[in-house]
């Protein structure tokens, strides 16, 4: 194990109030932004316009992100001055951990969900309406299986490099930072590419993205002051996250303005059809 840091141990006695508010103010806003897109695949009842893609990678990249800040020398330090630190204190300096940690599960939820209420037997009328071909069931039980096997592969490796190679533990932690910052990236494109071929959001929500777009940055900021420089391949995910989510809400946004503007049209037209209908009508009778 990484020796303990007495001078570490010190200054997270004294924990800041105000970042200690901002931190469990982000770790809550975590779990509000996430139950939109859990409300909104149940409430439909299926998963429709979630790429297998975006969401096998954006749980594999959760996976190494959680796996990046256990594993850092700065979060191990933390959690070892927990025994020497109050009660208080110990929460204070884990709020990091907790915040990607609920993150890394609310997105997993998110991939059980994507299986669970997967389209199976997909209407006749969405197969008409996509010129693309629809995802297959084998693909969603793959998507279940990879994540949970990087999973092992994670856990196995990270007690690995903890116990059995400290010194090497730092470039360890880096590459599993370097991995979700990747697959963060990588993540968004397929889900792009799914939204703007179905041409709709699908099952996919708009409003966790209007809280998450904002919070990837704020994240990001709270992650920076906590681990400092050393911690970039934490923070500078969310970051990139924060980029990508943004495009993919603009996206999204402009095909819900686009398909109201379509809406309106249509009821005026139904409008102004009722309207040349009754006229003459109303004419005959004066007459």
């Amino acid at each position: 194990m990484i020796p303990q840091n007495h001078s570490r141990c010190q200054e997270l006695a004294h924990p800041d109030i105000i970042n200690f508010a901002v931190s469990i103010f982000l770790v809550l806003g975590i779990l509000v932004s996430y139950l939109p897109q859990h409300y909104k695949i149940i409430s439909r009842r299926s998963s429709r316009g979630l790429s297998p893609l975006f969401v096998l990678l954006g749980t594999v990249s959760g996976t190494a992100s959680i796996a990046n800040i256990l594993t850092l020398p700065e979060s191990t330090q933390d959690m070892a001055c927990c025994k020497e630190i109050g009660t208080f204190p110990c929460t204070a300096a884990l709020l990091g951990i907790a915040q990607i940690g609920v993150q890394w599960t609310c997105f997993f939820f998110i991939m059980l969900l994507f299986l669970i209420f997967f389209p199976r037997n997909p209407q006749p009328s969405e197969e008409e309406n996509s010129p693309h071909s629809l995802p297959t069931w084998k693909e969603a039980v793959l998507v279940l299986a990879l994540s949970l096997a990087f999973f092992v592969v994670a856990l196995l490796g990270s007690i690995i490099f903890l116990y059995a190679l400290p010194s090497h533990t730092r470039a360890w932690a880096n590459f599993l930072g370097l991995l979700g910052t990747t697959l963060a990236a990588i993540q968004y494109i397929p889900q792009i590419m799914t939204t703007w071929k179905l041409q709709e959001t699908g099952s996919l929500s708009v409003p966790m993205m209007c809280i998450q777009t904002p919070g990837s940055f704020v994240f990001a900021a709270s992650l920076a002051a906590r681990l400092g420089p050393g911690g970039w391949s934490a923070w500078g995910l969310f970051i990139l996250t924060g980029c990508l989510q943004g495009c993919l809400l603009g996206l999204s946004l402009w095909f819900i303005w686009r398909d109201r503007r379509e809406m309106r049209r249509i009821d005026r037209d139904v409008t102004d059809a009722a309207d040349t209908e009754e006229t003459p009508l109303l004419a005959d009778g004066r007459d």
